[in-house]
């Protein structure tokens, strides 16, 4: 028995003492310490946009820094357990229990470690458009928008609706959402590409079985110290009467925006904020996010063909399938994740589909 203990708590050392190195605490220390003495400099607010941007990237590496020190003390904790159960064995579920706690939180942890990414620690703009099936389609993106905002909603995150536009009939014809909170971007990109529904219709008087695709694109939203080639005068800019819910102003004035990149011909509309100014400051912020991943995805492409690999588009495969009949699974093709229980994942449920993503991209 004191061996097996013995063996338990060396096992939990060795896992803290990986963290120490895999959560990156000293070059975070550092870091935080070189952002700190930025926010303590009397003009730091001189300039809101950054300062704010500071702020964020300084209170995520403390809460980084302060969760290794909770699991060091859980360690200790357990550890002062362990030797009192070696007396009176009163104490070994206490141990047992803040060995539990700790494996819990080390694994919560490695998660986040994941996301190291320039833009993974940022917010994300999650788009949700129709493909294939018509009415059916729209009722697809229905769902995923309500899936996806259930989701934000158990994260503890922030759902901020941007073009949320009503198909004729069902559904939705898009929907268009900035999400914040911590990794967002970095998390939600296991949800980019296309999603398959497979069902009985609930149009079709026959109950015929229906196919349905919706594409989800995922981008980060851009912090102002980020370099991004748009020329104002390469934007058209007009304005039109919102069509979906959004406040009083909508369909009375002309609140909606929309924007045409004219080289790329990229289109960006926003309608759900209460002005116009607000309206097109949003579509300004979606659009500078797709012309940075067009960038991206350019030098991205640049390297493979140096390199002589084979470049697949992510958007526009097919990640996921949804059925609802003539069984119930949900399966992700790319991490083999599965579950029988579809209504769950419909309610926002998705945790192991997005974890378990980016655990098969680490392991690749």
């Amino acid at each position: 028995m004191a061996e097996r203990e013995s063996k338990e708590m060396e096992a939990a050392r060795e896992r803290v003492a990986d963290a120490y190195a895999w959560m990156r605490i000293e070059e975070n220390t550092k870091r935080l310490a070189e952002l700190d003495e930025q926010i303590s400099a009397p003009d730091f607010w001189n300039d809101a946009a950054r300062a704010q941007d500071i702020s964020r990237k300084a209170s995520a590496l403390r809460e980084t820094i302060e969760g290794y020190e909770s699991a060091r003390l859980l360690l200790e904790d357990a550890r002062a357990a362990a030797e009192l159960a070696a007396e009176d064995e009163a104490f070994l579920d206490e141990k047992e229990r803040l060995l539990a706690a700790l494996s819990e939180m080390l694994d919560r942890f490695e998660v986040e470690s994941w996301f190291s990414g320039e833009m993974d620690g940022n917010d994300a703009i999650l788009s949700i458009n129709p493909g294939q099936g018509g009415l059916e389609a729209q009722d697809w993106t229905e769902m995923l928008y309500r899936m996806y905002t259930r989701y934000a909603e158990q994260k503890g995150w922030k759902v901020k609706p941007l073009d949320v536009v009503a198909g004729e009939g069902i559904g939705l014809d898009r929907a268009v959402i900035q999400i914040e909170g911590r990794n967002a971007y970095g998390m939600l990109r296991s949800e980019h590409g296309v999603h398959r529904l497979v069902r009985i219709s609930p149009t079709d008087d026959k109950k015929r079985r229906q196919t349905t695709f919706a594409g989800v694109e995922v981008l980060p939203v851009m912090s102002d110290d980020i370099e991004v080639d748009l020329n104002p005068a390469d934007v058209r800019v007009d304005v039109y009467r919102s069509s979906g819910p959004g406040g009083q102003c909508v369909n009375t004035t002309d609140s909606a925006v929309r924007l045409t990149h004219i080289p790329t011909g990229i289109v960006v509309t926003c309608q759900n904020e209460k002005s116009q100014l607000q309206n097109k400051e949003a579509a300004f912020k979606v659009l500078r996010a797709k012309l940075y991943e067009i960038e991206r995805r350019k030098r991205d492409e640049d390297l493979a063909a140096l390199r002589g690999e084979r470049m697949e588009n992510s958007f526009g495969s097919q990640i996921r399938n949804y059925v609802l009949y003539p069984y119930q699974l949900v399966k992700d093709l790319r991490s083999n994740i599965e579950t029988g229980n579809v209504d769950a994942v419909l309610d926002g449920d998705i945790e192991t589909f997005v974890v378990g993503y980016h655990r098969w991209r680490v392991s690749q």
